[in-house]
């Protein structure tokens, strides 16, 4: 017998009043716009035409805006209308690593303005999608740099209670290298080109070195102190992500990289950091396929017992995504259908999670009960 997801009538019924979902909204949202963001760019990747399935994929990226507006609006909110309970997050040593998704979101929009947005308006939408991608690099860079040191400095933090959430605020950067090396060869002069590939190559070296400190600590923690709370259980895919995006980062940077550097007087370069990009990509995209199995049989246990539902489990989402995309894109630089099919069966994955997230995190928002910011969590209004 099924058990259908009770719906009631009135809106925000968990909530003490309305305002509530301003007053506990979190950064945790921006999640959902990485998962949908994923979703959209990976279905424009897929090796067999399907009819209808690009402008489902930009439908889903212009909701994705609806999205990010919404949440933006909302945190803007919250900091303007309950600012010292919003600064609290400074202090909370898991809610405020979720920054980092605000840039990993905007990135999404900002491929997807490539994707979608030149077919249909042109190249008058190139000044936006570059305004917007060096903004996302100063959020990304203010992510990456100032919550570690408010995790030096301020913060409490335990290698027991540590999770792979601390990779949240690391790796913005490499996304939005990804959306450079996307974003370089549509632009028209070369030395903005130029400045932009350059610029995302410092992002990926900001962001994957350290990401991976980070997972050698994580594999020291899990052996010494086993699986985090069942409520952490997505958690064990943000590994994925870094990985992910490093692998598919160097062969996006690599597959413009001759001409943008021939055309600024170093053409060889341009023709080794091509090379690298895919053995290197190639090399990381293994290192994916051990966390990816990992991740597997951690959830598995996990199932055992029942993973509550938190605004966490797009943490399923995005690192899935990405893997997809970079066996994907290893499929049609190689030529080899074992990519071709494994990433496919990867998106079909990822599009049937994406459809079970949305629905109980629609009914969640509807209901109230997502509405909760442990930064605040047991102070009365």
């Amino acid at each position: 017998m099924s058990h259908a997801i009770f719906i009631p009538r009135k809106p925000l019924s968990q909530l003490s009043h309305p305002r509530e979902v301003i007053r506990q909204f979190t950064p945790n949202w921006f999640a959902a716009t990485m998962g949908t963001g994923i979703l959209s760019a990976v279905l424009t990747q897929l090796p067999m035409p399907i009819p209808g399935l690009f402008r489902l994929a930009e439908g889903l990226w212009m909701l994705n805006i609806v999205m990010f507006l919404t949440f933006s609006f909302l945190y803007a909110a919250r900091w303007v209308m309950f600012f010292d309970e919003a600064r609290r997050v400074f202090g909370h040593s898991t809610v405020s690593m979720f920054f980092g998704t605000i840039p990993m979101g905007l990135a999404t929009l900002i491929n997807g303005l490539l994707t979608f947005g030149l077919p249909r308006w042109g190249d008058a939408v190139l000044p936006l999608a570059e305004a917007l991608w060096w903004l996302d690099v100063a959020m990304a860079l203010a992510c990456g740099v100032l919550i570690p040191f408010m995790m030096f400095t301020r913060q409490e933090h335990r290698i027991d209670q540590m999770t792979a959430v601390w990779l949240l605020p690391v790796v913005a950067a490499e996304v939005a290298a990804v959306s450079g090396g996307l974003l370089a060869p549509h632009l028209a002069d070369s030395h903005s080109q130029f400045a932009v590939l350059i610029t995302s190559y410092v992002l990926w070296a900001l962001s994957v070195p350290v990401a991976f400190s980070i997972l050698t600590i994580l594999l020291l923690r899990m052996a010494l102190h086993k699986l985090p709370h069942e409520s952490m259980a997505a958690s064990s895919w943000l590994a994925l992500g870094p990985i992910s995006t490093g692998a598919f980062g160097l062969m996006v940077l690599g597959a413009d990289s001759p001409a943008i550097f021939a055309a600024n007087g170093l053409p060889g370069v341009g023709e080794i950091a091509s090379g690298l990009g895919l053995i290197v990509g190639l090399l990381l995209w293994g290192v994916g396929v051990w966390w990816l199995l990992m991740a597997v049989l951690i959830t598995a246990r996990y199932l055992r017992n029942g993973i509550p539902f938190n605004l966490g489990w797009w943490g399923f989402t995005f690192p899935l995504g990405v893997f997809a995309l970079t066996t994907l894109k290893l499929g049609a630089v190689l030529h080899l259908g074992f990519f071709e099919v494994s990433g496919s069966l990867l998106v079909a994955g990822l599009a049937a999670l994406w459809l079970v997230i949305m629905k109980r995190t629609v009914v969640g928002a509807y209901k109230g009960d997502l509405f909760v910011s442990p930064c605040i969590a047991g102070l009365k209004r």
